[in-house]
């Protein structure tokens, strides 16, 4: 048995029935070398041979009596694969945007929470005999880096060594008894550790507040905690749509190289571009910067494959300049600027301080924001950019041509872009809910068409 974070918890009881909480992981596999006949049948039997590797595919909620503590994971628990993976098809003529729409389709639904938190659809239809592998897991269960180093365990690397599979172990029967005592000590432990709390937020607050004072504000930067109105800011729909793209990773580490800015703040910037031509389509203007949650790991090993080790920092995007150099100047800038504020703070007070908060108040808050008529009080947009693996992964000996992922919409906020670099490409997914968008591929495009505009303002050849 393990207890839930603090992060683990707010992320299960941020879930209402219109804002779903789970993230999705797709692979797009080429079958021309599958070991056998590429069929469903076979994909489960790989991965139940797998399932020894994937140990979180295995934990069950428990709650505690009386809900006085933090639920708690329960190990190696009964999994019915005949549940947990299901065979679909995406329709014809099996491109790009009819598997799109299939994952929009599985994004819109919850997860059951009386089983284990996850899903597997293995999607037959694809042009060319592909297939794709759309992971639903749900974000309590592990966050970007760990669900990453999840997938990578379910997939085979050249020159890996094979792990071997432990024995069944019984799953953990506790009695009512031992989990409220389990409670009280936990509790009794933490109460111990909030002077430290205290004295080690009090500490951040006062760097931050003075290094703000010392710098000047900018005109273009969005204030903080002050998102402007904008169309992707209502009440979320309980549907959801989803849309990919691919940009070349090589171009763009020439273009963040010369420019002299990160890959993340070229991703930044492609998207506020992306966001300012959306703007002017749905809102008619784009006069003011907007604030995009980017969320940003804590803990990074490549062994972890469960839990929420993150912290978020709140980046000014710069919608409101056309062009597309600027744009990149500001978005660094900002980013900076966030990055600064998050250190100065410190990226585990938000989490250390969520240990400290009631399940209950949680549900409460999220489920008033989730029905609220209102945008979100703190950001406009999530972005999101995650380092993945730089070489093919295969499964049963076939080939992982693409990976897309993305994280959940937040109450308020119906966009989430997330872009994951995979071997020689940077897979953009973006998901929004049902109403917002006439198409979810025009978020992609545009973002594409802002990359390809920065790409030529640097001097370099765009198709």
């Amino acid at each position: 048995m393990k207890r839930l974070s603090g992060w683990d918890v707010l992320l299960l009881n941020s879930e209402t029935p219109n804002v779903h909480q789970h993230t999705l992981k797709v692979a797009v596999v080429d079958t021309s070398e599958f070991e056998g006949e590429a069929s469903f049948e076979v994909f489960c039997q790989t991965l139940r041979s797998r399932m020894h590797l994937l140990e979180p595919l295995r934990y069950e909620l428990v709650d505690i009596p009386l809900r006085l503590h933090r639920p708690m994971w329960r190990e190696n628990a009964d999994v019915d694969l005949g549940y947990h993976v299901r065979r679909v098809r995406v329709p014809a003529p099996g491109g790009r945007r009819e598997l799109d729409g299939l994952v929009g389709e599985i994004a819109g639904t919850p997860l059951d929470r009386s089983r284990p938190l996850w899903e597997l659809y293995y999607a037959e239809g694809l042009a060319d005999g592909r297939v794709a592998v759309i992971g639903k897991v749900h974000h309590a269960l592990a966050d970007g880096v760990a669900s990453a180093n999840l997938m990578a365990r379910a997939m085979e690397w050249p020159d890996a060594a094979p792990g071997e599979a432990a024995p069944d172990a019984a799953p953990a029967r506790v009695s009512t008894g031992a989990l409220l005592r389990g409670a009280v000590g936990d509790h009794a432990r933490k109460l111990t550790e909030l002077p430290d709390v205290v004295r080690g937020s009090a500490l951040g607050i006062h760097r931050l507040r003075r290094r703000s004072r010392q710098r000047r504000t900018h005109p273009d930067l969005a204030r903080q905690f002050d998102p402007p109105p904008t169309f992707l800011n209502h009440k979320l729909a309980p549907a959801r749509g989803f849309a990919s793209a691919t940009v070349s990773l090589v171009e763009a580490k020439e273009v963040s190289k010369h420019l002299g800015v990160t890959l993340n703040d070229l991703v930044l910037a492609s998207a506020a571009g992306g966001l300012r031509e959306l703007l002017l389509t749905y809102d008619g203007r784009a006069d003011d910067p907007i604030i995009a949650s980017v969320p940003a790991a804590t803990d990074t090993s490549r062994d972890r494959v469960t839990g929420n080790a993150l912290s978020t920092m709140l980046v000014s995007l710069p919608v409101h300049v056309d062009d597309p150099l600027e744009q990149v100047r500001l978005t660094r800038l900002a980013a900076g600027i966030a990055k600064e504020n998050h250190d100065l703070l410190g990226p585990g007070t938000v989490g250390r301080w969520l240990e400290y908060v009631p399940p209950t108040v949680l549900r409460t808050v999220f489920g008033w924001t989730s029905r609220r008529r209102a945008p979100n009080q703190l950001f406009n947009v999530i972005v999101s950019n995650v380092p993945g693996p730089r070489r093919r992964g295969r499964i049963a000996g076939a080939v992982v041509t693409e990976i897309y992922s993305v994280g959940p919409l937040a109450a308020g906020s119906a966009m989430n872009i997330t872009v994951w670099s995979y071997v020689d490409q940077l897979s953009i997914s973006v998901l929004t809910d049902g109403e917002t968008l006439a198409d979810p591929h025009e978020a992609t495009e545009a973002m594409t068409r802002a990359f390809s505009r920065i790409r030529g303002a640097a001097g370099f050849a765009v198709d």
